[in-house]
């Protein structure tokens, strides 16, 4: 008897949740710093191009802002940046998963694991995957960045966003992917992307709000 008694707590309190997330209005949050501080330079990687979506894109992803942009390194080896903001006002969408994203676009997954980094204290927290199109491969590594904390699963993303909507009247959010194409040195793709994240991170969190 205990037990159903909890269960109908539990789910009365979901319910308030929801309803409250729904009846009312979040604050659209600006970004901490615009974007494009994001260096053009930094450390052995050097800014070769950068990019802008077409309408039809942006319709769907809905960004308050976005930066994407690839680099090289010393070598020659390519990394592309995507940055997606999403404020959480009315003119913001939510965020597109990749899961659901790139096998619309052709890919299908390899495989998948959860990855972890430690930079200047600070764990970043992020999803390791490969994908294949074609005969292309290419690493992705994402996470989902809220009030701060990195998150690696679109469950964490959104328990963050409704517990910053209920406790600070906010659901801004932002998606961080970073590709590395490769052939047959997956291992090399990691360590590039890896040290991509250890480089470009601190300037990541520093244009995001906290």
């Amino acid at each position: 008897m205990i037990g159903k008694y909890r269960f109908f707590v539990v789910y009365a309190l979901l319910i308030a949740a929801a309803l409250f997330v729904f009846l009312h209005g979040d604050v659209s949050v600006p970004v901490a710093r615009p974007l494009a501080e994001v260096p053009q330079l930094q450390g052995d990687w050097k800014m070769a191009g950068q990019s802008r979506f077409d309408e039809r894109v942006l319709e769907i992803l809905k960004p308050t802002d976005y930066l994407s942009r690839f680099y090289r390194d010393a070598e020659g080896h390519r990394v592309s940046l995507y940055l997606g903001y999403h404020g959480g006002g009315p003119e913001s969408g939510p965020i597109h998963s990749p899961k659901h994203c790139l096998p619309g676009s052709g890919w299908h997954e390899l495989s998948e694991e959860d990855g972890e980094i430690v930079i200047d204290g600070k764990k970043v927290s992020h999803v390791r995957s490969v994908y294949q199109n074609g005969s292309s491969r290419e690493l992705f590594l994402y996470w989902f960045q809220v009030k701060g904390e990195t998150l690696d699963n679109e469950y964490a993303l959104k328990f963050a966003e409704v517990m910053n909507s209920i406790f600070h009247n906010r659901r801004d959010s932002a998606f961080i992917r970073i590709s590395v194409p490769f052939e047959d040195d997956q291992d090399k793709a990691v360590a590039l992307g890896e040290q991509f994240i250890r480089d470009f991170y601190p300037h990541i969190a520093a244009v995001l709000p906290q």
